[in-house]
């Protein structure tokens, strides 16, 4: 079973055991979980709240600081079965890294080596043949048809993009 990592663990919070997460994916991705994997492990998620950008967990049998602090620089995870299913159009980044991405020609502009999203929008990586990088935004406008059989993603790039290599 492939688990989906969400966060990580960066330091022990207090004396009863809470640990501050460094989180992957949504703050609200949290809340949701009853379970969660820390490292190989499974725990049951007591308490969540937030500070800042950051996620405190309160974690079942971790009692204490010293218990909190042992588990620092564990990933935690999910299972594929706790992801929620997504609305038409939207995808999760795991599923898009490595598609190839064709442009109206049908040329082969590269592979998608990421997903940026702490910007406006989206921004797709993708990586050229030539090593260098392409960012493309992640609006209806730019990226088409995104074929998961042919692991292919179609986009209409604006005119004078690749010219900015």
């Amino acid at each position: 079973m492939e688990k989906i990592i969400i966060g990580k663990i960066v330091n022990a919070v207090a004396l009863k055991g809470e640990v501050k997460v460094y989180p992957y994916s949504e703050l609200s991705r949290f809340t949701e979980l009853t379970d969660i994997y820390v490292g190989e492990r499974v725990h049951r998620i007591e308490n969540v709240r937030y500070q800042g950008n950051m996620v405190i967990l309160k974690l079942s049998a971790v009692g204490d600081r010293n218990a909190a602090e042992a588990l620092k620089g564990l990933e935690l995870g999910i299972t594929e079965d706790d992801l929620p299913e997504l609305p038409a159009d939207t995808y999760y980044v795991r599923d898009l890294i490595g598609m190839d991405v064709i442009d109206e020609g049908g040329t082969l502009l590269g592979r998608v080596k990421d997903i940026i999203k702490n910007t406006a929008q989206d921004l797709y990586e993708i990586e050229r043949q030539n090593g260098k990088i392409l960012l493309v935004p992640g609006v209806k406008e730019f990226i088409g048809d995104v074929d998961f059989d042919k692991r292919e993603i179609h986009v209409m790039l604006p005119e004078g993009l690749l010219e900015l290599q």
